[in-house]
């Protein structure tokens, strides 16, 4: 099949494309490139990419609405993931106007495209972020989530409210991924074991939010693309049964599943495991939490594993092992 996938030089985007090219899919990557970090590792990522034929990469801006709307009419595509956003929510304070050109302009440019395409399936990025201060554990896809308390997090539920509106107007299948803090090799600089890593290694000390008090519900990459490629070929349908007040289904073809690990690992456990792998201690700065943040995060993922079968299986130990070999054979 012709795949679309957006965000190309990411984290996600990178590690989904590596798949469905080694499965013989042909992949269009969009991605603007921009400088919200390192850019030198962006284009390591394409040059892993483009030694295959049957990859194509555009580079382009996703609120660029001509050039998104050229996209769609030069290429026919079976399926459409949607990963490129202005990511982190600690940024979103500092730099908002390009929370909403990227994630609210360049997604409905995205859903424009799919609505004159006609694409099959569009699978998109949300975030765990849109359970913002929700403290019913563990995170359910049925529950309430109109209490964002950051930027990014809103702008992922206008997303979700946005493809709603497109897949009820125009019945595109529309399928919505809340990530759950994931992490790996080739993974992005601005995530905190990326940061620590690199902290622990130059001898500076690591800032350590909340005192520590925090939960995570740390994904590894390969658990995360497996949950990805499979939700991919289940379609959404009309729910004949569904009822108002389950915002996970509709009336229309639409669909909402968290990804993640479905097992909250404390921070300072993390840090631990990191450490070891590391052989080396880390100077722990305690400091309180930050705006935007919240103490903990956990996925039920039951109906994604209805869904697809979607299991993930990577222990934390055995992840941030395999991410340290690579940071260290990287830099």
């Amino acid at each position: 099949m012709k795949m679309l996938v957006t965000g190309v030089a990411g984290f996600i985007g990178f590690h989904l494309t590596r798949r469905l090219l080694s499965e013989g899919h042909v992949v269009v990557g969009l991605d603007n490139v921009n400088d919200y970090y390192d850019v030198r590792l962006k284009y390591a990522r394409l040059a892993q990419l483009e030694s295959s034929p049957n990859f194509q990469f555009h580079k382009n801006d996703l609120a660029d609405q001509k050039a998104i709307s050229d996209l769609f009419s030069q290429h026919s595509f079976d399926r459409v993931f949607h990963l490129a956003a202005q990511a982190g929510v600690r940024y979103s304070l500092k730099n908002p106007h390009r929370y909403i050109e990227s994630n609210l302009v360049g997604f409905l440019n995205i859903l424009e495209g799919c609505r004159t395409a006609k694409t099959p399936h569009l699978i998109y990025a949300s975030s765990s972020s849109v359970y913002g201060s929700n403290t019913k554990m563990p995170f359910s896809v049925s529950d309430n989530v109109d209490h964002p308390v950051s930027l990014y997090a809103a702008t992922k539920k206008a997303n979700e409210l946005m493809a709603h509106s497109y897949a009820h107007l125009f019945h595109i299948p529309m399928t919505g991924l809340r990530f759950f803090t994931v992490y790996g090799p080739w993974g992005r600089p601005d995530m905190a074991l990326f940061i620590f890593t690199k902290a622990i290694l130059e001898g500076t000390p690591i800032e350590v939010y909340n005192y520590g008090n925090m939960e995570r519900d740390f994904t590894y990459i390969d658990d995360i693309i497996e949950g990805v490629v499979r939700i991919g070929e289940v379609i959404p349908a009309i729910n004949p049964n569904w009822k108002e007040g389950d915002p996970s289904t509709s009336s229309a073809p639409y669909r909402i599943y968290n990804i993640g690990n479905h097992n909250p690992v404390p921070l300072l456990k993390m840090i631990d495991a990191l450490e070891q792998c590391l052989g080396k201690k880390a100077t722990r700065n305690l400091l309180p939490l930050q705006p935007g943040d919240v103490p903990a995060t956990y996925a039920d993922v039951d109906s994604l594993m209805n869904a697809c079968g979607f299991m993930p299986k990577t222990p934390i130990e055995d992840g941030i092992k395999r991410f340290v070999e690579w940071y260290r054979s990287y830099y």
